[in-house]
């Protein structure tokens, strides 16, 4: 089937179904599906990954069940967010391939996902680290395509295929480094939304990776998706039409964004937050974001959607974060998050909705702030 304006959203349908099933089931593998760059490619059997991007055969992945499909998915972004395509250094690659999924399709079963009836599962071993597993099967297993797992030994890709679509250049150290906060991100919201330890965490391939730190940006997540939202009941003919937000459930976080236009904060850091909640509210629909800017007075509202153009910053004179607050208490809102300096005139009572003050290096020090939990930037942020 040639590509073309019809395939491509029947592609992004079919990703965008199976990003919304995982949000049912488990809050980790779900944030991490959302943070997948996820393409087609006919090049791929049914699905790849050269470890920063996934690609899908868009023809043959259609053809499989949804539940399937959706394991399918998980199993590739397992294999990225792993690291198990740098991890393989000169490792034999077939060997090193049925290792890696040995444990992934191990994940995948423990998600609650089907994996294809000839994928090779091992109880004992998809307990350990890939590098274990390489050493435990032996000489030449994997070389003849024995015990091949979902989807096949050649899942893990030397580069991108030929018709995949540009992307730009970036380290093996970066597609790691990224993935290792899609990690904390992940585990940070499974713990926010009440659901224990992550499904993984005893996991021993996840503890032989050093955990990455958990950054500003995965923090503003946890603060900001607090409110789970139930897709148990969603129809599921909404699915293929795209009609996700009328099929959930009316709960939903309200969120007011306040940016300090006083001149104190840098444009990168103005960019970078309100990037960061563009990302949140694509992750997770319940969540309705209002923008503010203010200096002496409070610039808005401005509705906050995926994918929209920042609007233009307003202001430029002294600060008071009074104006904002005023606006807060008329709205009401269920959070508040300013990001600013902290140099200026707070309102005298604390508002009833949680506050995150998001502060730049060099702002003010956190015992200056009256109330609400202070989130600081790192340098160059």
């Amino acid at each position: 089937m040639p590509g073309g304006p019809r395939s491509d959203a029947q592609f992004e349908r079919l990703v965008s179904g199976a990003r919304l099933r995982l949000r049912g089931k488990s809050a980790f593998f779900a944030t991490l599906l959302l943070h997948a760059d996820i393409v087609p490619s006919r090049e791929v059997l049914l699905a790849g990954t050269d470890g920063e991007r996934v690609y899908v055969n868009p023809e043959n992945a259609a053809q499989l069940a949804p539940e399937s499909f959706d394991g399918l998915l998980l199993h590739e972004v397992l294999h990225a967010a792993l690291s198990h395509l740098p991890r393989r250094g000169p490792r034999e690659k077939q060997k090193w391939n049925r290792a890696a999924n040995l444990i992934v399709n191990g994940m995948v079963a423990q998600a609650g996902l089907p994996i294809p009836p000839d994928a090779a599962r091992d109880e004992h071993l998809e307990q350990l680290s890939v590098e274990e597993v390489y050493t435990a099967l032996g000489e030449g297993e994997g070389e003849d395509g024995q015990g091949e797992g979902s989807p096949g030994d050649d899942d893990l890709l030397d580069g991108p295929p030929s018709d995949a679509p540009p992307k730009g250049h970036k380290s093996g150290d970066d597609a790691k480094r990224q993935w290792g906060q899609a990690l904390a991100q992940a585990r940070s919201v499974e713990a926010m939304l009440g659901k224990g330890d992550d499904p993984l965490g005893m996991h021993r391939e996840l503890r032989r990776l050093e955990p990455a730190r958990l950054d500003w940006r995965s923090q503003l997540w946890r603060f900001l998706a607090r409110t789970p939202v139930d897709f148990g009941g969603f129809d599921r003919r909404f699915v293929g039409r795209g009609l996700y937000l009328e099929a959930l459930d009316d709960e939903s976080l309200r969120a007011l964004i306040a940016v300090d236009t006083s001149g104190s904060v840098d444009d990168d850091a103005v960019r970078a937050l309100i990037a960061e909640v563009q990302g949140v509210l694509g992750a997770y629909p319940h969540v309705q974001a209002t923008l503010y800017y203010a200096d002496t007075q409070a610039y808005g509202p401005y509705d906050l959607r995926p994918g929209d153009a920042i609007p233009d910053p307003q202001g430029g004179g002294g600060t008071d974060f009074r104006p904002v607050f005023e606006k807060a208490e008329a709205a009401d809102p269920d959070v508040i998050v300013y990001l600013t300096d902290g140099y200026g005139d707070f309102p005298p009572n604390a508002p009833r909705a949680p506050t995150l003050w998001v502060v730049p290096p060099g702002g003010l020090e956190d015992g200056g702030f009256p109330f609400g939990d202070v989130l600081r930037l790192e340098d160059g942020q």
